[in-house]
């Protein structure tokens, strides 16, 4: 194969892993707590193919990882007793069914057993480590702590999780992340009753990459095409003159 093919080849694929991508952030544009995917591209040297007479190799772009963007997306008002939003960094930790989960998205309920959980029912977890139980009726106040009251009673102070590296944390489903590092106290984060955290997916933009990915990927189809028609062509040429 020669390098055009090769080359146009490794750029389609590098492509579609970031429409694959550009699609997933859309698709998720009103997912509360939602952070973007982006794309970290690197060239890969084939020690296959070599260019030109002085046999260096040759270098496709790949997506050598991606990365996600943690920054705050935009605070809605709901009014909603129990639907809570972080100001500042810092994940809500919650017991998840195979251990420790972080999320950005407040949208809570108190279950039939009492506690406090997440929409998929994982408990919401307080700073002593257990779940916070709550009674389905009477007001519930948040302060900007986390601390939980209810009837006046203090009923628990919601863990409010950081990490040193945010690089460690892996998306487990839409709105979650799980982390083999340690976490710590969230620093300056407060937390806002009331509100929820939207996706901070940048529609429009992503939008417009998408469009542009797209026409990369068509060009480079149509690369790889002319090459692999030359190469006909080529092999043509050679039977014929052979003959």
């Amino acid at each position: 194969m020669d390098n055009l093919t090769i080359s146009a080849a490794g750029g389609m694929q590098a492509r579609m892993e970031s429409l694959d991508m550009l699609a997933n952030n859309l698709a998720n544009t009103e997912t509360g707590g939602y952070k973007t995917d982006r794309e970290f591209y690197n060239l890969y040297v084939s020690a296959e193919a070599t260019a030109g007479e002085n046999g260096s190799a040759a270098t496709l772009p790949v997506v050598e990882r991606p990365w996600t963007d943690f920054s705050q997306g935009a605070l809605r008002a709901t009014g909603g007793a129990l639907d809570l939003a972080l100001s500042g960094k810092g994940f809500f930790a919650v017991d998840g069914p195979s251990g420790s989960l972080f999320t950005r998205n407040g949208s809570f309920r108190v279950s039939t057993a009492g506690s406090l959980v997440t929409t998929e029912g994982y408990p919401v977890r307080t700073v002593s480590g257990q779940s916070l139980s709550v009674q389905p009726t009477g007001a519930v106040e948040i302060s900007p702590d986390g601390t939980v009251s209810q009837d006046g009673q203090t009923l628990g102070q919601l863990q409010i999780a950081d990490f040193a590296d945010t690089s460690s944390l892996v998306k487990q489903g839409i709105s979650y992340f799980r982390s083999a590092a340690e976490s710590q106290p969230a620093s300056g984060a407060q937390v806002e009753q009331g509100k929820l955290e939207s996706s901070n997916v940048g529609a429009a933009e992503s939008a417009v990459r998408l469009v542009s990915v797209m026409r990369q990927f068509e060009m480079l189809q149509k690369a790889a095409t002319l090459g692999s028609q030359m190469n006909r062509e080529a092999v043509e040429e050679v039977a014929r003159v052979a003959s």
